[in-house]
């Protein structure tokens, strides 16, 4: 008997909605997404100087990008309702999904973050042969004008020396003019997904899992798309290279796995976590001590050495190691260490004390046990009854956790990295599942409510834009999860449910 077919009207309707949303983000990023500040030729252009030059108009740019976010979360939610069962049958429709929704986010402004201009003056430094390992691009003349965060304008880069490389031949082909440029770290950033795409559903299948649910589960998840495609974080290529890599060592074909771990690496090296997993791959369930360590010592030196290479071909050496620091030096709220730290230390401030001495204690507390977890993880052989490729990479989802939970920052796209490794491992219908839509939720409203740029000449702008994303945003995502009809229920327990329903 063949497997039901999926309801295709359904199904057609939650691609449209989420066609709509991204082209709503789109419209919307006019008004409120981040231009290049003075080298952008799209502020001397009249639908930039309508969107962002009145009040009305940067509160309409708000409403749309918040329905449009909001839209698309929805449909995602509806097209993992909407599929019926999850068949090779639903690849077709899974990538005709991505295509709608990916393809209005590659001609936004950037939106939530400002990233893809540090790219740029990265870039710049590198064609002025500047090292960006010991210079920050305000080491450019007017590097202001490129439209980078200020919080990061002083930093060294702490991308590895692929990315620079891109970084340098994006800004020669572009020529350095912002536009053109952008849209050329987009199209790197869709090449992640794609590879994500190919490669995560593969890895589904070998352990046991159902690839196209894992597809739509992670590949499609509305924060995937919008920091790897609308806000154009390099992460995009780093997850797609490391996925790729650990299919290949898991596949009995190690060396090119390695390679293309290095290759993440060589984008930003915190993917260098996945190497000794990939070892144990290598080395195979039956492997002893004398394998493990000689497949531990192959990929290290494989990996090394390429990395050396590159570095001796760009001049520039292992410099990117200096500059791991950089992430590391600001804390966010919702960070669990960061905020315990601060915490801690303002307390003691207020008391009297040093507080900033305590604050570093607990943030290298958080640092030590990262390192303790990934070791214990490492060295962690998988049961006789359980899957091996599995067992492994899950290790590797529970690193990358650790690294990140214990980190005094954590930001959206952090989030990502998790989805994808726990995601093609295993996550559970229940409260697993629940806990992705509510983190999924989180993430979406943190981006809405966390980087629009509105001029500051504007009276009350900011202010103002924040205050609508924020009224917007929570009402119409509080709406999706407790009054939809057709997705309330996918935030309820089943016990809750039945407890409402009596």
């Amino acid at each position: 008997m063949s497997a039901p077919k999926p309801a295709g009207g359904g199904v057609e309707v939650a691609l449209r909605q989420g066609l709509l949303g991204s082209v709503l983000m789109t419209l919307g990023s006019v008004g409120v997404g981040w231009l290049a500040g003075t080298s952008s030729v799209l502020i001397r252009t009249w639908p930039f100087i309508v969107a962002r030059t009145t009040l009305p108009a940067v509160v309409v740019c708000t409403i749309l990008l918040c329905a449009g976010a909001v839209l698309l979360l929805r449909a995602w939610l509806r097209l993992g309702q909407k599929v019926g069962e999850w068949t090779p049958e639903t690849r077709p429709l899974l990538k005709k999904a991505l295509w709608y929704w990916v393809t209005p986010m590659v001609f936004a402004v950037p939106l939530f973050s400002r990233d893809m201009y540090a790219y740029i003056g990265q870039g710049r430094l590198m064609l002025e042969g500047l090292d960006p390992y010991t210079n920050g691009i305000s080491s450019l003349s007017n590097y202001f004008s490129l439209g980078p965060d200020t919080l990061w304008t002083e930093a060294p880069t702490p991308y590895g020396p692929l990315w620079l490389w891109i970084e340098f031949g994006t800004v020669l082909v572009s020529g350095g003019i912002p536009e053109p440029a952008l849209f050329l770290f987009r199209l790197a950033g869709v090449l992640g997904v794609v590879l994500l795409y190919i490669y995560l559903p593969r890895i589904a299948s070998l352990v046991g899992l159902n690839p196209e649910r894992t597809l739509w589960l992670v590949v499609l998840n509305p924060v995937l798309l919008i920091n790897f495609v609308a806000s154009g974080h390099n992460d995009s290529l780093m997850m797609g290279l490391v996925v790729a890599g650990l299919y290949y060592a898991a596949t009995r074909r190690a060396v090119r796995g390695v390679i293309l771990i290095t290759a993440s690496i060589a984008i930003k090296p915190i993917t260098i976590l996945a190497l000794p997993f990939a070892g144990l791959l290598w080395a195979g369930r039956d492997a002893r001590w004398p394998r493990r360590l000689l497949c531990w010592a192959a990929t290290a030196g494989i990996s090394l050495g390429l990395l050396a290479v590159v570095g001796y071909l760009n001049g520039l050496g292992f410099g990117w190691l200096g500059a791991l620091q950089t992430p590391g030096a600001v804390w966010i709220w919702f960070a669990p260490v960061g905020l315990v730290g601060h915490a801690v230390g303002f307390a003691v401030q207020l008391l009297g004390g040093s507080g900033d001495p305590v604050t570093d204690v607990i943030l290298t507390i958080g640092k030590v046990l990262s390192v303790l977890v990934v070791l214990w993880l490492v060295f962690r052989w998988p049961r006789k009854d359980q899957d091996f490729t599995r067992e492994i990479l899950r290790n590797n989802a529970w690193a990358f956790a650790a690294v990140v939970v214990l980190a005094p920052v954590i930001q959206p796209w952090y989030m990502v990295w998790l989805l994808v490794f726990f995601g093609m491992t295993g996550i559970a219908e229940g409260w697993q599942l629940r806990l992705v839509y509510y983190l999924t939720v989180f993430f979406v409203l943190i981006a809405l409510t966390d980087q629009l740029s509105v001029f500051g000449w504007i009276p009350f702008g900011m202010p103002v834009a924040r205050g609508v994303a924020i009224v917007v945003g929570v009402a119409l995502v509080l709406h999706l999860i407790y009054a939809d009809r057709k997705t309330h229920h996918l935030f309820n327990a089943p016990r809750l449910r039945k407890r409402k329903a009596s």
